[in-house]
C-alpha cells in the first residue's frame, strides 16, 4: 500500500514537469529578403522575394505555429489594389515545391516533357520561368504546416492542424494575417491550388467568409480538381469511381497505342464519355442482374476503350481498379504505368504483380529534381539557409489526419469527403468568384471525367466555370507544350 501510495505521488510530481517538457520552444521569427529583376511575358519587373516564417496564433492568442511562406512582390508605388494570389499543392502532406518550381517560380526545374526518361541524380537544368505570372499579379506560396519549414511551435500540437478542417482554419488565418500586414485588403484575391489543394482551396474560401472578418476571393484556380472524392477513389463497391475513371484510362491506352487507333485523342474521349454515361453507369448498377450475354457484351465494350483483354475484363466483373489497370495495359511489355500521369512506364522486376510494386513511376522520376532544385535555389538566389530539413513531402501527416468532420451532417458512419457543394455556396454568396479547372487527360488519380461530373451536380453556377484539358497528367506542366498553354489560361483568368 505504501509503495502504491509513493508511486502515485511520484506520478503527481513528475507530470508537471513532463508536461512542460513537452511543449516545444518559441523561436525567434525567421525571414529572409532579397531584390531580384526579370523579364516575365516580356515585361521587365523589378521585384522582392520575402520568405520567412508568420506565427499561427490559439484563441489566446499565443504562437501555436511557425508557417512558412514564399512571396513574390512587385515594387512599385500603390500597390494597395494589385493582385495577390495564394498558392499550395496537396497531399495532404506535400510543401508547395511542385507549383512553385514547375509552375509558378521566377525559376522552373526542367524534367522531361515527353515523360521517357527518369530525373536520375543530379545536376538538374533550373532555368528561369519568362510565363511567371508577375506581371499580373504578386504571389505568395504557402507551406502548410508539417510540410516544407512549417512547424509546430509552443503549445501546439499535430492535431491542431492535420484535418480538413483544422487545415482550412490555419490557412485562412495566414491569409488575412498576410493580407492585414501587407495592407491589401482592397486588392484582387485568388487561389491556385492542385489535388487536395483543391479540397483545400474550396475549404478556405467557405473559413474566409466566417470569423468577423468576411473576405471575398474573386477566383480559385484549380489544378487536377479533388472536390467530390466518390469520384477520385478507385476502390471496389465505391461505383462512381468505375464510371469516372473510364475515359481516363481510354486516353491513356490511346496514347500507348492500345485502343483508339486512327481516331483524336479528343475524339476518343468524347466516345469513351459517352459510352460511360449512356450504358456503362446503369450497367455497373445493375451488377449481377444482367444477363451474362449483356455482361460479355459489355466486356468486349470496356475492352475496345481500354486496351484490356475480354476475358480479364469479364474476370475483373466489368470493374477495373485503377492500381490494377496500371499493371494490366503494358504487362506483356513488363511495363507499369505512372499514376499521376500514365505516360510514364516503369519496368517492375515482378511482372506478375496485380498493382505497381515499386511506388508511383510518375512520381520518382520527377521527386529527386524539385527537390535539388528548391533547395539550391532557396540558398543561391534567395539567400534562404535554415537549420531544419525542408519537407516536401510529409507522410506522416496523411496518416494521422482527421478527415472528419465532412460534413455537418455526418454522425459515426463512413461519408465521402466532399466539398464541391460548399464551393457552389460560396459562389451563390460571391457573385465576382469564379472557377479555372485545369485538367489533364492522363491523370489517372484525379480524372477529368470526374471534375465533368462533379461541377454538373452540386448547384455549381456554371456560367462561372471554366475547363480546359491537357495531354498530360496530374502534374500537366511536366509536359511543356501544355505547361505553355496552362499559362496562356491562367493569364487570360487573371485578366478577365
Amino acid at each position: 500500500m505504501k509503495k502504491t501510495l509513493l508511486f502515485l505521488a511520484a506520478i503527481v510530481l513528475v507530470t508537471p514537469v513532463f508536461a512542460q517538457e513537452t511543449e516545444k520552444p518559441i523561436p525567434d521569427l525567421i525571414s529572409f529578403e532579397t531584390s531580384h529583376q526579370g523579364t516575365f511575358n516580356k515585361v521587365n519587373i523589378s521585384y522582392k522575394a520575402i520568405s520567412g516564417e508568420t506565427f499561427l496564433r490559439n484563441h489566446e492568442g499565443e504562437p501555436v505555429a511557425a508557417l512558412w511562406s514564399t512571396a513574390y512582390l512587385k515594387n512599385e508605388q500603390g500597390q494597395s489594389k494589385r493582385p495577390v494570389t495564394f498558392v499550395f499543392n496537396g497531399g495532404p502532406g506535400s510543401a508547395s515545391v511542385w507549383l512553385h518550381m514547375g509552375v509558378l517560380g521566377p525559376k522552373i526545374v526542367q524534367v522531361d516533357s515527353d515523360a521517357k526518361e527518369d530525373d536520375g541524380a543530379a545536376p538538374y537544368p533550373l532555368i528561369h520561368n519568362d510565363l511567371a505570372l508577375l506581371d499580373l499579379t504578386d504571389l505568395v506560396f504557402i507551406d502548410p504546416i508539417g510540410t516544407g519549414y512549417s512547424k509546430v511551435i509552443g503549445k501546439g500540437k499535430e492535431e491542431d492542424f492535420w484535418g480538413l478542417t483544422e487545415d482550412s482554419k490555419s490557412i485562412a488565418q495566414f491569409i488575412r494575417m498576410w493580407i492585414t500586414q501587407h495592407q491589401r485588403w482592397q486588392s484582387p484575391k485568388y487561389i491556385i491550388g492542385e489535388s487536395f489543394g483543391t479540397t483545400r482551396a474550396a475549404a478556405v474560401t467557405a473559413d474566409l467568409e466566417k470569423g468577423g472578418q468576411s473576405m471575398a476571393m474573386n477566383g480559385l484556380i484549380l489544378i487536377s480538381q479533388a472536390l467530390d472524392y466518390q469520384g477520385s477513389t478507385s476502390e471496389h463497391d465505391i461505383i462512381p469511381s468505375y464510371f469516372t475513371y473510364l475515359p481516363s484510362m481510354a486516353a491513356t491506352a490511346w496514347y500507348h497505342g492500345k485502343a483508339g487507333q486512327g481516331k483524336t485523342l479528343k475524339d476518343f474521349a468524347e466516345e469513351a464519355r459517352q459510352f460511360a454515361y449512356n450504358e456503362y453507369i446503369s450497367a455497373l448498377y445493375k451488377g449481377n442482374l444482367l444477363p451474362d450475354g449483356e455482361k460479355k457484351k459489355l466486356a468486349e465494350r470496356l475492352a475496345y476503350f481500354t486496351g484490356l483483354n475480354t476475358n480479364y475484363i469479364l474476370r475483373s466483373d466489368n470493374r477495373i481498379l485503377m492500381s490494377r489497370f496500371q499493371k494490366e495495359l503494358m504487362r506483356e511489355e513488363g511495363l507499369t504505368l505512372g499514376r499521376l500521369d500514365g505516360r510514364y512506364l516503369g519496368s517492375e522486376g515482378d511482372w506478375a504483380a496485380a498493382n505497381p510494386t515499386l511506388g508511383d513511376v510518375a512520381s520518382y522520376a520527377i521527386d529527386a529534381a524539385y527537390t535539388a532544385a528548391l533547395q539550391s535555389y532557396f540558398a543561391q538566389e534567395l539567400k534562404t539557409i535554415v537549420d531544419r530539413p525542408y519537407l516536401t513531402s510529409n507522410g506522416n501527416i496523411g496518416q494521422k489526419w482527421n478527415w472528419r468532420p465532412v460534413s455537418k451532417d455526418s454522425y459515426w458512419e463512413p461519408a465521402f469527403v466532399n466539398v464541391a457543394r460548399g464551393l457552389g455556396e460560396s459562389m451563390r454568396r460571391n457573385k465576382d468568384l469564379k472557377i479555372l479547372v485545369a485538367n489533364g487527360y492522363y491523370d489517372l488519380i484525379t480524372p477529368f471525367f470526374d471534375a465533368e461530373y462533379t461541377f454538373a451536380r452540386h448547384d455549381i453556377p456554371m456560367e462561372r466555370v471554366k475547363m480546359t484539358y491537357y495531354e498530360g497528367g496530374h502534374m500537366m506542366y511536366n509536359h511543356r507544350p501544355d505547361y505553355e498553354k496552362l499559362m496562356a489560361d491562367i493569364r487570360e483568368f487573371l485578366s478577365n
